[in-house]
């Protein structure tokens, strides 16, 4: 069998590639003999750090871009072209792909329809023609409202062989752009999957995960706005903690998340210049591994990325989460920890400051709820392999029970 990945891994998002990494460790041991490939942002890092051979899914965004608006059109057009051919020829030579994960139909961060959804029609409706199936294993979505993103998704969701979700309300917001999901299972995120690392407690550490946050695809007008409003909330917040006489740790998800790292370090070193470098720290992560790593060692994170809290209440610590979207929500509320969350919008520095005050009085009881919880959801997947290995593999070729 010949097994392709496809998405935007390798480029730079750990929760991304986190999802990856979780779906080969599941290949690797119940299909050792599929033959793997992947189609994707970033194929030099996947074939480094994975050991997986991989293309590039975008010819343009590969090359060194003229500074001109005209070449620059024209290099597009170009690229939009061999991609779609580069898109058909992949998906010809696999029985099976596999999109792992990730907010693959949702609208919560700033796209553009021409860009990766266009992407994921593609693959679907090449998948439907030449006959390859199509998963989209443990995907998230949204109800989207723009028309012409709204179909992609929709006609991508429909066109795929199989489906599962990563909670009932992405399941939902699929049912209520049109899409049959009568028969489509919800299963919790892949990153629930990946080993705890090993680590002792920091004491006195909180882990701040930041993010280059400018809103959603429906916020594009307020995007300067938001940001601004964001970063200076959490430089509050952090101001504060050192205040308290807190040690801090900056966690991203992003590459692109460095640059509020950044302006946070600053921001410390302007209004504290006397302080010890060692209070307030950032050692930049690139997968998920690493990232729990270092968050094994806190005592209580406060995080925006949505991966960023997955890993939190997977490795049972008290939690804040500065959501910015519904998901965040959901999932906080599906470990028990409803009432910790704040809109990444418009945050609230000083409830902000009581959440995260009650959050850490209460990390007793809280610690061995989530351990329990995120136990729950690791095994949960192990059904959700099963039912993914049933719906692509032959009989022949799937792991004897």
């Amino acid at each position: 069998m010949k097994v392709g990945l496809f998405g935007l891994l390798g480029a730079g998002n750990s929760g991304n590639d986190g999802s990856l990494e979780a779906v080969l460790a599941y290949l690797r041991a119940d299909h050792p003999d599929a033959e793997l490939s992947c189609l994707c942002s970033g194929p030099e890092v996947v074939a480094a750090r994975y050991g997986v051979p991989a293309v590039q899914l975008y010819w343009y965004y590969a090359r060194d871009r003229r500074p001109s608006l005209p070449a620059r059109v024209v290099l597009k057009t170009v690229g939009k072209f061999r991609d779609s051919v580069g898109v058909l020829r992949w998906v010809r030579r696999q029985d099976v792909v596999i999109v792992p994960g990730t907010g693959v139909l949702e609208s919560t961060l700033p796209i553009r329809a021409w860009g990766f959804p266009f992407s994921m029609f593609q693959l679907c409706l090449f998948g439907r023609i030449t006959g390859t199936k199509v998963a989209l294993v443990n995907i998230g979505a949204n109800v989207i409202r723009q028309p012409v993103l709204r179909f992609l998704y929709r006609a991508a969701a429909r066109l795929a062989h199989y489906r599962s979700f990563r909670d009932a309300m992405s399941r939902d917001a699929m049912r209520e752009m049109g899409v049959d999901t009568s028969a489509d299972g919800v299963h919790p995120d892949l990153v629930f999957a990946l080993p705890v690392p090993p680590g002792s407690v920091d004491g006195g550490t909180v882990g701040v995960g930041v993010m280059d946050f400018h809103g959603s695809t429906d916020d594009r007008g307020r995007a300067e706005e938001i940001h601004r409003s964001y970063v200076d909330s959490v430089r509050r917040f952090v101001r504060w903690l050192v205040d308290e006489g807190r040690r801090v740790r900056l966690f991203t998800g992003d590459e692109a998340d460095q640059t509020v790292v950044r302006e946070i370090m600053d921001d410390v070193r302007a209004h504290r210049p006397g302080l010890d470098p060692s209070t307030v720290v950032n050692e930049p992560t690139v997968t998920l591994g690493e990232l729990m790593r270092q968050m094994a060692a806190v005592d209580v994170v406060v995080a925006t990325r949505y991966h960023n809290v997955v890993c939190a209440l997977k490795l049972a610590k008290p939690t804040v989460s500065i959501s910015y979207s519904a998901k965040s929500d959901r999932i906080m509320a599906k470990m028990g920890l409803e009432e910790f969350c704040q809109d990444a919008r418009t945050i609230d520095v000083d409830g902000l400051i009581e959440q995260f005050t009650a959050v850490e009085r209460r990390a007793g009881q809280i610690r061995p709820m989530l351990a329990e919880r995120s136990a729950e959801r690791a095994a949960g997947l192990e059904h959700q392999y099963t039912v993914l290995s049933a719906a692509l593999f032959p009989p022949d070729l799937r792991r004897a029970s």
